[in-house]
């Protein structure tokens, strides 16, 4: 990854730090070299204070304009501007300078701030508050602040104004402001917290660089993620041992996307949920992501999953599509007890096992109050679940999910849904798996894409039935990777920067 921070006077940012290089305006707007991809890094051996030789462009660019004007075909404006035009990475956008000009658009994007603004600003004994913000720091102390607001609005360089009315306080203004603008008493702390900012980030050798950022999306307040956090720093340290510098993001960077190269989606995925969303996002920005929306869509719902298997003769448990007028159809043909789903169930959450037809009626009708359609399947009895995991359309782990004592499901929850036990994982390695479990999953997996799966089987004697397809597979550290141990880090992460390669070779950035 080569940082460039575009400047209009380079020697008023004396910053000294690997791997970034001060260029002035000028140079970049006017130098054909910064035009050409396997150029730019020639071209910035050529720039104010480094040496660099040349690296083929096997590396992306990250720009960070900090020109002293944004103003509208002015210099600032078209470093921006061009910058997205050679695929570089720009901060900020023409778009979100733009954005700013919308008050309604920003009041939207920091309308999460709220309560943070009035933790940190209610002991003010002032009734306004105007800070500057350089890279999510400010001189007043109000970082946490700061912070946000350069994450949510993803502008290196702004100006925010707080006012307090009838003893509550709100963000009144913003603007991107320029270099210029930064006030005299104010330009050695900005440019402290410049270097701050990328000192912090992880440290590369002048020998080996970065070549690509990665942002694992993440939720630390989730209680059942799909990976531990064990599991999460060995993907960070597989990725970097690919040169691959990763970042953890959460929802409230959605904002920074364009930033990176690549999003691996590592909190439980929803069709109506922050997560895809983030997906979508970066799809649009042409970033490499699993999970893909597609993955996302088609997973998340039952009722597509029990037809798609249909369609293509895949071995399930007997299943009817239920709706208000076929309920009278559930006994006669799957026999109690039976299983009732709803549609985007997950880690054990809306799956219903039926024993009697007194329970059916009121069971089913809570269901179908939130879909038209659910699922009923046929119970099979067995004290465990096959689990494939499949990523690029080949098998990269197998484990067995066993039940909780007197169980029925891997997880055991009280009637709030709250978990009380979970049954133990067992790795298994895949030449020990039965060939038609390795078999039908494969086909399964691959109707949806050539995402990161996780096919769940049931297999009772010889019979074996897919229960459904998974996106974003649980990998925890200590379970799905008993068998392959590092090495299954290492695969997922091969996969992301074959792809990041394959992509850019494709469509130049």
């Amino acid at each position: 990854m080569n940082i460039l921070i575009i400047v209009d006077e380079p020697e008023d940012w004396p910053l000294q730090i690997p791997d970034v290089t001060i260029v002035a305006a000028q140079t970049y707007l006017t130098d054909p070299a910064f035009a050409v991809d396997d150029t730019v890094d020639h071209a910035i051996g050529h720039g104010t204070n480094t040496d660099r030789g040349r690296n083929a462009m096997s590396r992306s660019v990250k720009l960070f304009n900090l020109c002293k004007s944004y103003h509208y075909q002015g210099s600032g404006y078209y470093v921006s501007l061009l910058a997205e035009a050679r695929g570089h990475k720009p901060l900020p956008k023409v778009g979100a300078i733009e954005d700013l000009q919308s008050w309604n658009l920003v009041r939207h994007l920091t309308e999460d701030m709220n309560d943070l603004i009035q933790r940190k600003l209610s002991p003010l004994p002032a009734d306004s508050l105007e800070l500057g913000v350089y890279f999510g720091r400010d001189t007043a102390g109000y970082h946490p602040l700061s912070h946000q607001l350069f994450n949510l609005l993803q502008v290196p360089l702004l100006s925010a104004r707080f006012e307090r009315h009838r003893n509550r306080w709100s963000l009144r203004s913003v603007r991107a402001i320029g270099a210029g603008d930064i006030p005299s008493d104010h330009q050695e702390f900005a440019v402290r917290a410049a270097t701050e900012y990328f000192t912090g980030r992880r440290q590369w050798s002048e020998k080996h660089p970065p070549r690509f950022d990665l942002a694992i999306l993440h939720d630390p307040d989730n209680p059942e993620p799909p990976s531990n956090a064990k599991a999460l720093q060995k993907f960070k340290k597989a990725a970097e041992e690919l040169s691959m510098r990763v970042e953890f993001i959460t929802r409230s960077d959605m904002r920074r996307l364009p930033q990176f190269d690549a999003l691996f989606i590592r909190d439980t995925t929803f069709v109506n949920h922050y997560t895809y969303r983030f997906s979508r996002l970066a799809t649009a920005e042409r970033l490499v992501v699993i999970d893909d929306p597609d993955s996302i869509l088609k997973c998340n719902n039952k009722v597509y999953l029990a037809e798609l298997l249909a369609q293509h003769n895949l071995p399930t448990p007997k299943t009817l599509l239920v709706h208000r007028d076929n309920i009278s159809r559930i006994v006669p043909e799957l026999g109690l007890p039976c299983i009732l789903k709803q549609p985007d169930s997950s880690f054990s959450r809306g799956v219903i096992k039926v024993e009697t037809e007194a329970e059916l009626i009121p069971r089913v009708t809570e269901l179908l109050a939130k879909s038209v359609l659910i699922i009923a399947q046929e119970w099979l009895p067995t004290r465990f679940d096959w689990r494939v995991g499949i990523l690029d359309r080949k098998v990269l782990f197998v484990a067995k999910y066993y039940f909780p004592a007197a169980h029925w499901q891997v997880i055991k929850r009280d009637e709030g849904r709250r978990k009380l036990s979970e049954g133990p994982t067992q790795a298994v390695p895949i030449d020990e798996t039965p060939e038609e479990v390795i078999r039908i999953a494969l086909e399964s997996a691959n109707l949806i894409g050539a995402g990161f799966y996780g096919v769940d089987i049931k297999q009772v004697g010889n019979r074996c039935s897919v229960i459904e397809v998974n996106d974003n597979p649980n990998v925890d550290a200590g379970n799905e990777d008993a068998v392959l141990k590092d090495v299954l880090y290492r695969e997922v992460m091969g996969v992301f920067l074959k792809r990041i390669e394959t992509h850019k070779q494709g469509n130049p950035r």
